[in-house]
């Protein structure tokens, strides 16, 4: 199977450099091509809602990762050729903690996307060599400079 360039762009800013607003941007793009799979709507979800706990918004990390768990445990444990069984697991990990995050806040801990199919693992890896990791990353959507 051939995987979309914006999905091996997507795992790599995932599991590679935690920038998980470029992780939304590139997941978007595909998921509007895509006819709106609502697979691809859940691993973006997940990057956004690491993105909001990340940067201390718990009511919008819990709000994403619960959509995704939703919207990812009626498929294939193997599907895109990931673990996406070890990843609703975490997810749902995730949800648990922070539903009770005021009594038990914990610290923020990245997740990572288990690679299965060797295919899948060579095409991010040639993908990786041709994405410059941002340095610093984006914190937003920026506008285009305009010159006055």
């Amino acid at each position: 199977m051939a995987y979309e360039p914006l999905y091996l762009a997507f795992l790599v800013y995932f599991n590679r450099d935690r920038d998980y607003f470029e992780c939304h941007e590139v997941l978007e793009e595909l998921w509007l091509a895509k006819g709106r799979d609502p697979l691809y709507k859940g691993l973006l979800q997940v990057a956004v809602g690491l993105y909001h706990f990340r940067n201390r918004n718990v009511r919008g990390g819990l709000l994403m990762l619960s959509g995704a768990a939703a919207k990812l445990q009626d498929y294939p444990e193997d599907a895109l050729g990931i673990d996406l069984g070890k990843l609703i697991h975490e997810v749902k990990t995730y949800v648990e903690q922070l539903t009770t995050y005021r009594e038990r806040p914990f610290p923020y801990d990245d997740l990572t996307i288990e690679i299965i199919d060797p295919k899948l693992a060579v095409e991010v890896e040639k993908q990786a060599s041709a994405i410059v990791p941002n340095h610093p990353q984006r914190r937003g959507p920026q506008r285009p400079s305009s010159r006055h």
